[in-house]
């Protein structure tokens, strides 16, 4: 029964593998058609869009090397300027922007008076009248404008002598003294509405930008104070140069597609007409009779 069974299976293996391949020998011409018609315009298609990907790509490469050289200028460019502004020099040009901005501020209205507060909060287009307005140097005498004056010319000692580290704990000092006039005599001085508020109904001292423009500058003179105290000193620097090696990817993916593969022989003939390789003489030659 085994043995039955075996060669019942085995005889309707072959008959399964004879008709697969009777399907295959059929089929296989109408296949092989397809495949050449698909090569055939497949090569036709790449050959007319052979030039508008060459002409894509020398575009993609020539804005590469814009943007190559555009890169090499600004690193170049940052190099040189890495070399002259140091972090001690920009430091004392941030403390000089503060002490600049403290001087403007002295001369800014910093406080006002707003009559009848209340009955302007909820209309956004208009707003409540002011008097009394003041600037930030009538109440303390502009006695910041020389504080500031000595913050920016011991920045710019600081600036021409990077090793003298005691003229960053001056200026953090003065810092400290602006913030300190600031906050114990303007801020009182600012809110206080004084004889306005027994001559006009709902009179309310508020504070302008210049108030807070000064807090700005003392805590800007007091940071670059701090940061020139814990720069680091001036040393021997070295700028590594960029390298000069230009690479290209797409103008060399462009010179890929320019370049076209040599044709192989196609016949015998033409490989019956190459030149045979030379024999040797003494294994060829007939022998001379003697």
């Amino acid at each position: 029964m085994i043995a039955a069974a075996g060669r019942r299976i085995q005889t309707g293996t072959a008959k399964l593998d004879r008709a697969v391949d009777r399907r295959l020998q059929r089929a296989w011409p109408r296949l092989a058609k397809t495949g050449r018609a698909v090569q055939t315009r497949g090569r036709r298609l790449g050959r007319r869009l052979r030039p508008a990907v060459v002409f894509l790509l020398r575009a993609l490469a020539l804005l590469e090397r814009w943007l190559l050289r555009g890169a090499a200028r600004a690193r170049r460019g940052a190099t040189r300027i890495s070399a002259v502004l140091t972090p001690r020099r920009a430091i004392c040009l941030t403390i000089l922007a503060a002490a600049g901005c403290l001087i403007a501020a002295q001369f800014g209205h910093y406080r006002a008076v707003e009559i009848d507060q209340l009955g302007y909060a909820g209309l956004p287009a208009a707003s409540a009248p002011t008097v009394d307005a003041k600037t930030a140097g009538q109440a303390h005498a502009f006695v910041l404008v020389p504080v500031a004056l000595l913050a920016a010319l011991l920045a710019v000692v600081a600036m021409r002598n990077e090793g003298r580290r005691g003229l960053g704990r001056i200026i953090f000092v003065l810092g400290l003294i602006s913030l300190a006039v600031v906050l114990l005599i303007d801020l009182p001085a600012g809110l206080d509405a004084g004889v306005q508020s027994s001559r006009f109904a709902g009179a309310k001292a508020v504070l302008y930008d210049g108030f807070y423009a000064q807090i700005a500058a003392a805590a800007g003179l007091m940071l670059g104070g701090a940061l020139l105290v814990i720069a680091p000193k001036a040393s021997a620097r070295y700028h590594a140069r960029p390298c000069r090696t230009r690479t290209n990817l797409f103008a060399r993916a462009a010179s890929g597609l320019r370049r076209r593969r040599r044709r192989r022989a196609s016949s015998r003939g033409k490989g019956g007409r190459r030149a045979s390789r030379r024999r040797n003489g003494a294994v060829s030659a007939p022998a001379s009779p003697r």
